[in-house]
C-alpha cells in the first residue's frame, strides 16, 4: 500500500503538550543540536538571533532541572510527569544579554523557536512540552549558567508515553484540558468559525 503523503497539519496535530515519556527512549546530544538548528533558521526580530540553548540530556543534568519545572497547572491533583515517565531531554533557551539585555524585546521570538523545536522533534516520532513554570534564577544557579544567560523558556522531549486527544470544543464549553478514568488526556480546541472573521 503506497504511504499517504504527511502534511504539515498532520505534524502540528501530532506536535501536542506531553507529559507523560517513555524513559528508555534516551534522547543523544545530536538529536537535540539538530532541533536547535532548524530552530535557528527561523525568523527572528531585526534579525538579533539573542539566543543561546542549553542541551540537556545527560542523567546528572535532567536531575537538575526536572525538579525545578512545575507541570500541568490546569490538573492541581495530578503530579505530573509520573515517576518513571519523565522525559529524557531538555534544552533552555536562553537570552545572551550581552547580545541584547532587553528580555521582554524578544518573547515572540521564544515561541517561535521553541515551537520550531518541538515540531522537528513531533517529525522524528517525538515530543515534548514548553514550560514556562520555573524561576529563572534558580535554573540559572543550578545549571552554573554564565551572568549573560537569561533563561527564557525550557522545552522538554521524550517519546511520547500517553494518549492525547484532539476535540472541538462547543459553544459556551470549558477550554480547559483534562483527564478520563484512563488517563487519557483531552484537549479541546475552538472550531475554526469561531477564531476567523472577515
Amino acid at each position: 500500500m503506497k504511504e499517504r503523503k504527511k502534511m504539515f497539519i498532520d505534524l502540528v496535530k501530532k506536535s501536542r503538550s506531553f507529559r507523560g515519556y517513555d524513559e528508555s527512549r534516551k534522547i543523544s546530544r545530536q538529536e537535540l543540536a539538530k532541533f536547535v538548528d532548524c530552530a535557528r533558521f527561523a525568523p527572528s526580530s531585526v534579525n538579533r538571533q539573542p539566543f543561546r540553548y542549553y542541551l540537556a540530556y545527560r542523567p546528572e543534568q535532567l536531575a537538575l532541572i526536572q525538579p525545578l519545572t512545575g507541570w500541568a497547572r490546569a490538573l492541581p491533583e495530578k503530579r505530573l510527569p509520573y515517576p518513571g515517565k519523565r522525559p529524557t531531554a531538555f534544552i533552555v533557551i536562553c537570552q545572551d544579554t550581552d547580545w541584547d539585555a532587553d528580555l521582554n524585546r524578544y518573547q515572540r521570538d521564544v515561541g517561535i523557536v521553541a515551537q520550531t523545536m518541538l515540531l522537528s522533534a513531533a517529525e522524528k516520532d517525538l515530543g515534548g512540552i514548553m514550560i514556562g513554570n520555573f524561576s529563572p534564577k534558580k535554573l540559572a544557579e543550578a545549571l552554573a549558567l554564565p551572568e549573560n544567560l537569561a533563561p527564557m523558556l525550557i522545552v522538554a522531549f521524550g517519546k511520547p508515553d500517553e494518549t492525547v486527544v484532539l476535540t472541538e470544543a462547543k459553544a459556551g464549553e470549558s477550554l480547559n484540558y483534562f483527564r478520563d478514568e484512563n488517563d487519557v488526556h483531552y484537549v479541546p480546541k475552538r472550531p475554526l468559525d469561531d477564531v476567523i472573521f472577515d
